[in-house]
């Protein structure tokens, strides 16, 4: 029998932190601030609930607004009863009728339910005094399909299925926990920020190596293409043939752009290509992807399940990406995750939330859903405002052990 914990308040706090030298910068961000919109839930015991989505500055106070709305669906709850069939609360949040029709199921709305969403999940694992990857580990497939919510996903992943898909994976599951004591490969994406110089990209690539890391990316998306070609040919040769390297154009390019860059980037053998073009353009990556043999990574800024359902069907998607701090948080996460599944679509996601939660959630999609151990994302820039932050040794994310999903920040 649990212990009843109560969500008595719900808030919103605004933090935001200033990146220095050039740090966070890409092809269309050129002065980021990171952000998080920090959803609180404050409970009948001293158990607080924290979630997190990410924005990048002035529009954080907009998700505040709406976390400060969207709360008031889950207060008065207890939190296990709540969890038990939360694929019901989220989509009377995700359809609340005074809201739904600034969406739907995008834009600042859709990242303040990430926040909320993921607040619950937070406190739900605190509640049961373990860690988000164990709790979701531990759960029965049909626990687990009890927190998503399969609207619109009937045709193609109704309940039922996605059930079936995890009771199958069960398989091999045990031999799959071996990850759990030896850490998730994790990538360096710093080596190479937009406005970074060559020097410094050259720097950060032996500094990573030095580090253990035999993966990396650069940020590419130049109005000059000779300066993305140049900067990219540097990392290769620096990190040498045998190293895993990516480009991330984060939608800089248009198609025709797109296809002759990516032809020049392609001898360069890149592990993938991230974000070519706009990300709600679901036919130009197709066209990409047949007309250029480059692997693409998407989802960074696909803002729902919709968008995700297409591209995971379109054949053009070969890594998926998606966040679950821009997403519906974790439960819309899962639910995508299962679909990239089906369709043998690997899971790399992009980490608004630095890696703190997703280092959770890629242990969830390798061991219960089957996932292969690729590589999760590695940003440090905010590793000092959390109060358990992620642990890296010779490139490798170390299991956390602390209950919830490591998003308490040190201050509010």
């Amino acid at each position: 029998m649990y212990k009843t914990i109560i969500i008595k308040k719900g808030q919103a706090v605004d933090t935001r932190f200033n990146l220095k030298d050039g740090a966070g910068s890409d092809a269309v961000h050129t002065t980021p601030i990171y952000a998080y919109a920090v959803c609180k839930l404050s409970t009948d015991t001293n158990l607080e609930g924290i979630g997190l989505a990410f924005t990048l500055g002035a529009g954080n106070k907009l998700v505040c607004d709406a976390i400060d709305y969207l709360v008031r669906h889950i207060e008065g709850m207890e939190i296990n009863s709540l969890m038990a069939n939360f694929g019901e609360t989220y989509k009377m949040m995700a359809d609340d009728p005074n809201l739904r029709w600034l969406g739907p199921h995008k834009g600042v709305v859709h990242l303040a339910l990430a926040a909320v969403v993921n607040a619950c999940f937070d406190l739900w694992a605190k509640s049961k005094e373990v860690p988000l990857w164990k709790l979701l580990i531990d759960l029965s497939p049909e626990a687990l399909a009890n927190t998503l919510d399969f609207s619109y996903y009937e045709d193609i992943l109704p309940k039922e299925e996605a059930i079936a898909l995890l009771i199958a994976q069960q398989q091999g599951k045990q031999n799959r926990e071996k990850i759990l004591e030896i850490g998730y490969p994790g990538y360096d994406t710093s080596i190479g920020w937009f406005n970074y110089s060559d020097d410094k990209v050259a720097d950060n690539i032996k500094k990573a190596m030095d580090n253990g890391f035999t993966a990396m990316k650069l940020k590419v998306g130049a109005k000059d293409a000779g300066r993305d070609i140049r900067r990219a040919a540097l990392v290769r040769k620096i990190a040498g043939d045998k190293a895993t390297i990516m480009f991330d154009a984060n939608q800089q390019w248009n198609l025709p752009q797109a296809i002759a860059i990516c032809k020049e980037l392609r001898e360069l053998d890149p592990f993938w290509i991230e974000e070519p073009t706009h990300p709600d353009d679901v036919q130009a990556h197709v066209k990409l992807a047949s007309t250029v043999d480059v692997k693409l990574a998407l989802g960074e800024h696909v803002p729902n399940k919709m968008v995700f359902k297409n591209f995971i069907q379109s054949g053009c998607m070969s890594f998926n990406q998606v966040d679950a701090v821009r997403v519906g948080g974790v439960s819309e996460f899962i639910l995508i995750s299962l679909l990239s599944k089906k369709y043998n679509i690997p899971v790399v996601p992009h980490v608004g939330d630095m890696g703190q939660i997703h280092q959770h959630l890629v242990l969830y999609n390798h061991v219960s859903v089957g996932h292969p151990a690729l590589l999760l994302e590695h940003i440090p820039h905010l590793r000092e405002h959390f109060k358990f932050p992620v642990r890296i040794e010779n490139s490798r994310y170390q299991t956390p052990q602390e209950p919830g999903m490591s998003s308490d920040l040190l201050y509010y």
